[in-house]
C-alpha cells in the first residue's frame, strides 16, 4: 500500500508543464517582438539565423565559416548559404584566412553594426515599456528569475545535442 505521502512529494525533474510554459514564454516573446520589430523597420527583417550569424560574427570577429557553424550549431552549408545571403545583402564581409588561402574570415560592415545596434535598441524599448506596464511585484518576480534562467541556459549549451532517434 503506497503511503499517503508519496504523492505530496516534490518531484526531482521539473514537470513537462514547467518546461512547456518556460517553451511557450520564450518562445512567445520572441515572436512578439519579432514581429514589433517588423513593424518599425522599412527594410527586410533579418531571419532568425541571419541575426544569429551576425552577433556570432560580432563577437568573435574573423571567424570562419565552419566555426560559425558548429558555435550555432547548424551544418556548414546551412552557414554558407546565410554567409552568401548576407554579403548579398551589405551586411557581411568575407575575407580570405591568411593562413589558408581556402577558408574565409568573415566581419560585420558599418551597416551590420548599425543595424544590430538599432535592432537592439529597438528590442530594448520594446521590453522596457511591456515591463513598464507591470506590477512591481512583477518585474521583481521576472529580476529575480533572471539568475536561474541564466543557469539554464548555461547548462543545456554546456550538454551535448541529444542523438536523433
Amino acid at each position: 500500500m503506497a503511503s499517503a505521502t508519496a504523492s505530496t512529494s516534490v518531484p526531482t525533474s521539473a514537470s513537462p508543464t514547467t518546461s512547456d510554459e518556460v517553451l511557450r514564454v520564450v518562445v512567445g516573446l520572441r515572436r512578439v517582438l519579432r514581429r514589433r520589430l517588423r513593424a518599425r523597420f522599412g527594410q527586410p527583417p533579418l531571419r532568425g539565423a541571419q541575426a544569429e550569424l551576425l552577433q556570432q560574427v560580432e563577437a568573435e570577429p574573423g571567424i570562419g565559416v565552419a566555426a560559425a557553424a558548429r558555435a550555432l550549431y547548424l551544418a556548414g552549408n546551412s552557414v554558407s548559404t546565410l554567409v552568401n545571403q548576407l554579403v548579398d545583402a551589405g551586411l557581411l564581409r568575407r575575407d580570405p584566412d591568411p593562413d589558408d588561402r581556402r577558408a574565409v574570415r568573415l566581419f560585420l560592415t558599418p551597416a551590420a553594426v548599425e543595424r544590430l545596434a538599432q535592432r537592439r535598441r529597438a528590442r530594448r524599448e520594446l521590453l522596457d515599456d511591456g515591463l513598464a506596464q507591470l506590477a512591481p511585484t512583477e518585474r521583481a518576480a521576472i529580476a529575480a528569475a533572471l539568475p536561474a534562467l541564466e543557469h539554464l541556459l548555461a547548462t543545456l549549451e554546456d550538454r551535448p545535442a541529444p542523438e536523433a532517434p
